[in-house]
C-alpha cells in the first residue's frame, strides 16, 4: 500500500471512530479534587450482576485535546456486552506556550501518573458505591495508544523501581491487561517518532528521558506475572507494529509469555470503533480474561 492509500484509509477509520455521538455514563465519581480526576461509570445493558469489570483508559497521546468522551460509544458497546465498565479520565499535557512548537505537550510528569495509580487505588471502593452489581474481583484493564501504555503499566507498578512514589508492594488484583495498539516500548517509539514526539515530551525530554523512563515504559517494566494481551492492527500508522512487536520481545526476553493478536488490514481506530469488526475482536480477548 502506498503512503497516500495508507493515509486515507487512516483519515477513513479514524473519522469512523470519531463520528458516534458520546454516550453519557451512568454515574461519574470524583478519585481526587482536580477536575480530571474522574471516573465514569457504566453498567452492563443486560442488567446481570456479578459482572466483570472492564477499566477504560483512553488515548490521545497523553495530549488535552483529547479526553474520556471519544472513548465513550467504545464503553457503551462493552457495557452491552455484558461488562461493567470503568472509564478514567486523568491529567494530560496542554499547550505550554514557552516550550517550542505550537501544539499540546504530551502528558504531564509525574501528574499523569499520579493519576493513573489513584485512579486504580480508589476503584474498589468506587465500584462498590457507584456500580454494586459489579464483582470487582474480575477486573481487567484495557487501553488504547497512550492509554495503552498506561494500563501495561498500572498493572506494572510493583516492579517499579525502589522508591517510586508509585510502587505497589504486590502486585495487583487483575485478571489481565487487554493493551490496544499501545505505546508499549519508548525506544522503538522515540525511534519512529510515534505521534510526534510523545514519548519525549511525557518524559520531559532528554534531559529526564534516562531518569524517567525506568519508571513509565513499560518495556523495561518486565515481567509482571499478569496476564497481558496486546492487539495489534497490522496497518497502523499512527503506532506502527513494530512497537507492539518490541514489547512482546522484550517480554519474552524477561521470561514472560505476552500474546499478541494482529488483525490484518487494520488500522489504529477500528479497535476503539463500535462499527468495526475489530472491536469485537477486542471485546472477545476482554472476555478471555474476564471470565
Amino acid at each position: 500500500m502506498s503512503d497516500s492509500a495508507a493515509r486515507d484509509r487512516d483519515a477513513a477509520e479514524t473519522a469512523s471512530a470519531f463520528s458516534h455521538p458520546p454516550v453519557a455514563p451512568d454515574a461519574s465519581a470524583a478519585y481526587g479534587s482536580h477536575p480530571d480526576q474522574l471516573i465514569d461509570f457504566y453498567a452492563p445493558r443486560d442488567g446481570r450482576a456479578g459482572a466483570p469489570v472492564v477499566v477504560v483508559l483512553h488515548g490521545g497521546s497523553w495530549r488535552a485535546p483529547y479526553d474520556r468522551q471519544h472513548v465513550s460509544p467504545f464503553a457503551d458497546f462493552l457495557a452491552r456486552r455484558g461488562f461493567a465498565v470503568a472509564s478514567v479520565e486523568y491529567r494530560r499535557g496542554s499547550e505550554i506556550p514557552q516550550q517550542r512548537g505550537s501544539g499540546p505537550v504530551a502528558g504531564r510528569w509525574p501528574e499523569t501518573f499520579d493519576d493513573v495509580a489513584a485512579a486504580m487505588d480508589a476503584l474498589p471502593a468506587l465500584l462498590a458505591r457507584e456500580l454494586p452489581q459489579a464483582d470487582a474481583r474480575r477486573i481487567v484493564v484495557t487501553g488504547h495508544s497512550a492509554g495503552g501504555q498506561l494500563a501495561l503499566w498500572a498493572a506494572a507498578r510493583h516492579v517499579l523501581p525502589e522508591g517510586s512514589p508509585w510502587r505497589l508492594p504486590a502486585p495487583p488484583e487483575l485478571r489481565g491487561i487487554v493493551a490496544l495498539a499501545p505505546i508499549a516500548d519508548f525506544t522503538t517509539a522515540v525511534a519512529l517518532d510515534v505521534c510526534s514526539g510523545a514519548v519525549g515530551q511525557l518524559l520531559g525530554g532528554e534531559e529526564d528521558f534516562g531518569e524517567r523512563a525506568p519508571h513509565a515504559d513499560p518495556a523495561v517494566l518486565l515481567p509482571t506475572g499478569i496476564a497481558t494481551t496486546v492487539v495489534q492492527g497490522t496497518t497502523d500508522i499512527d503506532v506502527p507494529q513494530a512497537v507492539a512487536e518490541a514489547f512482546v520481545d522484550a517480554a519474552a526476553k524477561a521470561g514472560e509469555t505476552v500474546g499478541l493478536t494482529l488483525l490484518p488490514e487494520v488500522g489504529h481506530f477500528p479497535l476503539i470503533d463500535p462499527a468495526a469488526d475489530a472491536c469485537a475482536v477486542v471485546a472477545e480477548e476482554l472476555a478471555q480474561l474476564a471470565w
